[in-house]
């Protein structure tokens, strides 16, 4: 039933939870955390709920030397119930941390009765979040465990103002981290401008909305070459959107990709076009990178985006101003380059991984978390420069 990378009998202080290791921004920042913290010290584990050996960041997660154990993701509810109350026993973790929202509910039940302090996790919008684990599991979520962690400050808000009871208790704010020494700033913008778009191709990131920009763009004598990364079930609609609309030839479909870094090398900005968000990775990545963003005013948008400053924020449904502000990147290299170099400093100065990592321990003591840590170096040294 649990497939183990290391021994069950091995303990572990906090363990974490977390629906799947695909290429998701749940599952990067869970890696950044392991990544970021003190191993050694705080003797982390990961449980997958529905376990696939092959996914991207399990073998990752293991070459750190962190311990995955897998639930059959064919198994029924309560027999992966039964699974992970047998790991936490065997385990005594002293935090269980459930990394996926619609997670938080089991990890509350399997920890009763157990000495480890159940935390519960907010990863996009509260709201959507209660509404795609279901009707009774999203209320469960939501409530249980009574403390969770929250990503973005709109979250965090949203789940404060909701009616009892189906809401926890306390919600701490942490905001996702960036790996500095991963993205780092490429000097040159290309000759021609190309925008770069990242993210799945799902109805709520409305990349209807930008490929209908372009074709703005293009009417007005002004030629942007854009690239699309990510893959989902409206491909083949976007792409026939693109092809009425006459600017097929002008935006790449690039589908999964992994090597973000170097796409972000070859843009000269990103944008964003989501109805719907959390605190989304490609945008803190971006500004990492030294690259502008223009993206809609959903989540923590605007509070990761400094307005005029590392980028433009639009309203969600005023496309005229996105197609305004896509003109102004692609004909003013300078102010690309500019909003880029202030995204970087703002970057190093909010999203560092010892930030990440600090805030995330301390929300676990916040919580009651009786850290017997002996040692001061509770998380491992990343640099920052610009």
């Amino acid at each position: 039933m649990i497939e183990s990378t290391v021994s069950l009998s091995k303990s572990c202080r906090i363990l974490y939870v977390i629906g799947q290791l695909g290429k998701g921004g749940s599952e990067r920042q869970l890696s950044y955390l392991l990544e970021g913290m003190n191993r050694e010290e705080y003797r982390p584990a990961v449980v997958v709920w529905h376990y696939d050996p092959s996914a991207f960041y399990v073998r990752h997660i293991q070459q750190i030397a962190v311990p995955v154990h897998g639930i059959s993701g064919n198994a029924a509810w309560w027999r992966k119930l039964s699974a992970l109350r047998y790991l936490i026993k065997r385990v005594s973790p002293e935090v269980i941390h459930s990394y996926s929202f619609y997670t938080n509910f089991a990890v509350w039940l399997c920890s009763r009765g157990c000495k480890t302090l159940p935390i519960g996790s907010i990863r996009d919008s509260f709201i959507s979040e209660r509404r795609n684990s279901g009707q009774m599991l999203g209320r469960l979520s939501a409530r249980l465990p009574a403390t969770q962690i929250a990503n973005s400050s709109v979250a965090k808000g949203l789940a404060e103002e909701s009616r009892p009871p189906f809401r926890p208790v306390k919600v701490h704010l942490v905001q996702n981290g960036v790996d500095l020494d991963l993205f780092t700033p490429h000097p040159s913008l290309p000759k021609e401008p190309v925008l770069l778009a990242i993210g799945r191709l799902y109805a709520m990131k409305r990349w209807d909305r930008l490929i209908r920009a372009i074709h703005i763009v293009a009417s007005k004598g002004l030629t942007i070459k854009a690239k699309l990364a990510g893959e989902g079930p409206l491909r083949k609609d976007l792409e026939q959107q693109a092809e009425d609309l006459g600017v097929r030839h002008l935006i790449e479909f690039l589908g999964l990709r992994s090597d973000i870094c170097e796409l972000l090398a070859s843009c000269s900005f990103l944008v964003h076009t989501a109805d719907e968000e959390g605190s989304p990775n490609v945008i803190i990545e971006a500004m990492a990178c030294g690259r502008a963003v223009i993206a809609t005013d959903v989540g923590d948008i605007p509070f990761l985006i400094s307005d005029g400053i590392t980028g433009f924020i639009v309203h969600r449904n005023d496309e005229q101003s996105l197609v305004r502000h896509m003109i102004t990147l692609s004909n003013d290299p300078f102010a690309c380059a500019q909003m880029g170099y202030n995204g970087r400093s703002k970057a190093v100065r909010d999203f560092g991984l010892q930030r990440f990592v600090s805030e995330t321990l301390n929300a676990y003591r916040a919580a009651g978390w009786q850290d017997g840590s002996t040692s001061r170096k509770h998380i491992v040294n990343h640099s920052s420069s610009i």
